[in-house]
């Protein structure tokens, strides 16, 4: 499936619901200090609506096609191959990337590599249940490639955080009331078959292996009785 698809679904009137609550999220999320590295795999275009980039200078935008806000700093690469070294990103957020990359397992393990231990990471998809998003999409096939698509369940992001040693922290969905009315909710720590859209957090865990080396037996050591107090009998018997 294109990504095209996503840019398309932001243009409509229920996409730019969640664009807003994605937005406000994101926002909520960037709790890292202004020196540390954030990292957003996947360029959106309005990045500068949940993060000022004059203030955190050290927000990179990665995408293959260089998409992402004037504001960012952008590197144009791909995401299953990160040309950044291991262990140098405090955050990593991954809007609506996953479900359009080929080579999305490979993608995280590249996520899990560059992102330093206890870093943070935030993971953005479709709810592949939703029937607003499955409408869309057989409106717009001309935008996939496949007649099923590639969105992902959250059961299997799940899985693949904990196979790679992620601890995830909190699991929130976005839900669409109504698009007459305008409105909106987020619910932290939902999960239901009618929301549009879902978020994870997650913790980068290092496990280190503490080696079981053998414990050597000494031979045990005879001790007199009262040994301490020989000096007292002879004193005693004198």
């Amino acid at each position: 499936m294109k990504r095209n698809f996503l840019f398309a679904w932001y243009q409509t009137p229920r996409g730019k619901l969640l664009k807003g609550l994605e937005a406000g999220y994101l926002q909520r999320s960037i709790t890292v200090s202004c020196q540390q590295v954030v990292l957003q795999v996947g360029g959106l275009g309005w990045e500068n609506e949940f993060i000022d980039c004059t203030l955190y200078k050290n927000y990179t935008v990665l995408d293959v096609k260089g998409f992402g806000c004037d504001e960012a700093r952008k590197i144009r690469a791909k995401a299953y191959s990160l040309p950044l070294q291991s262990d140098s990103i405090d955050m990593i957020i991954v809007p609506h990337l996953l479900e359009f990359d080929a080579h999305r397992f490979q993608t995280m393990r590249e996520i899990e590599r560059v992102l330093k231990p206890e870093g943070l990471l935030v993971v953005l998809n479709f709810n592949p249940w939703s029937l607003w998003v499955r409408y869309q999409f057989l409106w717009d096939k001309k935008m996939a490639d496949s007649w099923g698509g590639h969105f992902i369940s959250r059961s299997r992001i799940l899985d693949w955080l904990k196979l790679l040693n992620f601890e995830v922290t909190v699991s929130s969905e976005f839900h669409l009331d109504s698009v007459s009315s305008k409105h909106g909710k987020f619910i932290a720590h939902g999960h239901s078959f009618f929301s549009t859209a879902y978020a994870i957090k997650a913790v980068k865990r290092r496990y280190n292996i503490i080696p079981l080396t053998p414990v050597k037996n000494s031979s045990p050591r005879l001790s007199l009785v009262n040994s301490l107090n020989t000096s007292a009998r002879i004193k005693k018997h004198d």
